[in-house]
């Protein structure tokens, strides 16, 4: 039977974070799990560890899951780094947003708060979501980027109809390109969109960081990242490096894929960023010739799951062709067609951003409420 003094055991050899103090002994492990013959091991390193040194993080990690693997019974083992983050006094349910005044990452300059939009697993609509959203929230008169972080998948230059090379300024950064009221920076700017990207994990967390820190975003008064699915790397470089304000989580009403959902609720809650709300996206469809509704992937999941967690719900978006062929087009429905019905619903999610963030004034603006049948 594998414990956690077994596996504790077979890491006393490997050092820890500061490269002396044996692991079991430096109060690094925060976590061990077992289930079946697999392990789980969290680790507790400096935020600042995987910007400042990636390979000997990817060193570290190899290690540890090849020590856990000479325990009693393991027969794989996966490893992952969470920061030192200090607990906040935020109500429960409603996480207190975390701005530029937060002691933990260095902001990105000119950037009042960064939000993430994240899913346990892929094909559940968030980067369309994420485009969404993000011009949604300029509507509303604000000034916002958007982070492709999906360095793997970038899906933003599609979205947003650009394919031009971004310009470098006389700094040397990247200039953003624009378009429907944003500046968007990815990967895909810069590589061929059939070019498969064969990076291992800290080259991917050094993209990320040049994307976000040598970038000439200018003043912002929220970024929107596009994170690729699931809970690697890229999500922890986001979280230790620059201080999110929260996070938004996109699932479909079905039970798979909620299940991934909660794994991304609890990445996010591991490392204390706040999680804004859920977004349930391809909640229903709507024939378009007679008008029957169907449920496809079932209906009201994610909001039982938000009452469940005590977490915002922050609204539902059809299974829609026009929402899919705007997005294929690279203009988004929230720009093509502002007053629309579909649009109408990414608006109200931004409001309620935007009021959790404190960007804009409630009072001076009035609450849509749309429901398509």
């Amino acid at each position: 039977m594998i414990t956690k003094d077994s596996v504790l055991a077979a890491l006393a050899s490997v050092p820890g974070p500061d490269g002396r103090t044996p692991l079991g002994q430096s109060g690094g492990v925060t976590n061990i799990s077992v289930q079946d013959s697999r392990v789980f091991i969290a680790i507790t390193v400096d935020p600042a560890f995987p910007r400042t040194q990636p390979v000997e993080m990817d060193m570290l990690r190899k290690r540890v899951e090849a020590a856990a693997k000479t325990a009693p019974g393991v027969l794989s083992a996966i490893v992952t780094f969470t920061a030192e983050r200090p607990t906040t006094n935020a109500p429960a349910g409603r996480p207190k947003a975390r701005g530029q005044g937060d002691p933990q990452g260095d902001p990105v300059p000119g950037v009042k708060h960064i939000v993430a939009v994240a899913s346990g697993k892929g094909g559940v609509g968030k980067s369309t979501t994420a485009a969404n959203l993000a011009v949604s929230l300029a509507a509303l008169g604000l000034r916002v980027g958007v982070l492709d972080a999906d360095i793997y998948g970038p899906s933003m230059p599609r979205l947003f109809g650009l394919t031009a090379k971004p310009d470098v300024n006389d700094e040397g950064q990247l200039i953003p390109l624009e378009n429907h009221g944003c500046k968007v920076m990815s990967i895909g700017f810069l590589v061929d969109e059939n070019t498969p990207m064969v990076w291992r994990g800290p080259m991917v967390m050094s993209a990320l960081t040049q994307l976000l820190r040598d970038v000439a975003w200018g003043d912002l008064d929220v970024m929107v990242v596009d994170m690729p699915p699931g809970t690697g790397d890229a999500q922890l470089t986001m979280a230790q490096t620059v201080p999110l304000s929260g996070a938004v989580i996109v699932s479909t009403p079905q039970d798979l894929a909620l299940l991934d959902a909660r794994r991304g609720i609890a990445m996010f809650e591991r490392v204390n960023v706040p999680i804004l709300g859920l977004v349930e996206n391809m909640s229903y469809f709507v024939c378009p010739h007679c008008g029957e509704r169907s449920d496809i992937f079932a209906h009201g999941g994610a909001k039982r799951e938000a009452e469940t967690m005590n977490v915002p719900f922050l609204g539902e978006v059809p299974l829609e062709m026009a929402i899919r062929e705007t997005s294929d087009g690279g203009q988004p429905i929230a720009s093509t067609a502002p007053n629309g019905p579909f649009a109408a619903i990414y608006a109200n999610v931004a409001r309620e951003l935007s009021d959790q963030l404190a960007l804009t004034e409630p009072a001076a603006r009035p609450q849509l409420k749309i429901v398509v049948e």
